[in-house]
């Protein structure tokens, strides 16, 4: 799975990279990656265009009007960034993208996929076992999507994450391999130890507000959400309550540093403060009112845990470049 830049000769005599040889399995991840943003995109380009399916009657979703239409552009639009991030990965170009054009796109892209690679199958598995949503619960939802309609979204969403890790994994350590490989180091600096220690105390926070939900607490919950918890709602909970630990976590481990590989707190970082700072803001919009048209009144504790839950991704973040930065200059 290894990448191969073959120089080919010009006229003139210098010399130019061709395409890079990809192994089998790095072309299999590729196609991978592509076929599976086919069917979110054509599901949003059909609603776009008018279409009603997957949406039962009564669904909010008809009543989103402009918000709607909006919500569906840009989520279109990021399904097909997912494209442009596998052409980056694959091709002889893409290792001339300056850093941050290309990594804050991939973090935005684990931070949204995540949760639910780790999420979905949780729910799936509890409906397997007999302990999803009973009739009580399901009624008590407002219409929103048919059942295919997630098995679909969600199902190419798990397919382009996995894909995408194939990918992004042999293209850094063919570029920056040296700035995640072997031991931690140095401790950071102390101003950044503060940073990690912030970002530690709103990690630990953030995710015990998720595990209290994912066991069934209410408190700060709006009424509708509190209304419809099951052991599938709370399974999603409990993927967010990981992911920001991970965070406080990794961002504690890089700030100590230490003999330890830094490849693990470096991972903890990435994946769960990403997670937190992506599903934080995203999850705000929608308590703003932005979002898909939804109008389900919030409360401010539910606001604040999100809040809590973005800044837990942004310290996080902050250290995370903190760490590879002092790497890169030593």
């Amino acid at each position: 799975m290894s990448t191969r830049t073959v120089h080919a000769t010009h006229p003139m005599g210098t010399t130019r990279p061709s395409a890079p040889r990809l192994g089998t399995g790095r072309r299999i991840l590729r196609a991978t990656a592509l076929a599976a943003t086919l069917p979110y995109l054509i599901l949003k380009a059909a609603w776009l265009a008018g279409s009603r399916a997957g949406i039962p009657d009564g669904s909010i979703l008809l009543s989103g009007g402009t918000a709607l239409a909006v919500g569906n552009a840009v989520t279109l639009a990021m399904d097909a960034c997912v494209i442009l991030l596998v052409l980056v990965l694959t091709r002889p170009w893409g290792l001339r993208v300056p850093g941050p054009l290309l990594t804050l796109p991939v973090f935005v892209a684990t931070g949204l996929l995540t949760p639910i690679v780790l999420g979905y199958p949780a729910q799936l598995l509890v409906k397997a076992l007999g302990m999803g949503a009973d009739e009580a619960v399901r009624a008590a939802r407002e219409p929103f999507l048919d059942p295919w309609v997630f098995a679909v979204v969600y199902g190419g969403f798990i397919i382009q994450a996995i894909a995408l890790a194939g990918l992004f994994v042999p293209y850094a350590r063919e570029r920056w391999g040296r700035r995640w490989q072997g031991a931690l180091g140095r401790p950071l600096p102390p101003p950044t130890g503060v940073v990690a220690g912030a970002a530690a105390l709103a990690g630990a926070v953030a995710g015990a507000v998720q595990l209290y939900w994912a066991f069934g607490g209410t408190g700060w919950l709006p009424a509708e959400r509190a209304a419809a918890y099951s052991a599938e709602s709370g399974v999603v909970s409990g993927a967010h309550a990981i992911c920001a630990f991970a965070a406080a976590a990794g961002a504690l481990l890089l700030a100590r540093g230490g003999r330890r590989a830094a490849r693990w707190p470096l991972a903890l970082a990435w994946t769960g403060g990403a997670a937190a700072l992506s599903w934080g803001a995203w999850t705000l919009i929608a308590v703003l009112g932005v979002n898909l048209g939804e109008d389900e009144p919030s409360t401010t504790g539910f606001f604040l845990a999100y809040a809590d839950q973005m800044i837990t991704g942004l310290l996080t973040g902050a250290v995370l470049f903190r760490h590879l930065r002092v790497r890169r200059e030593g």
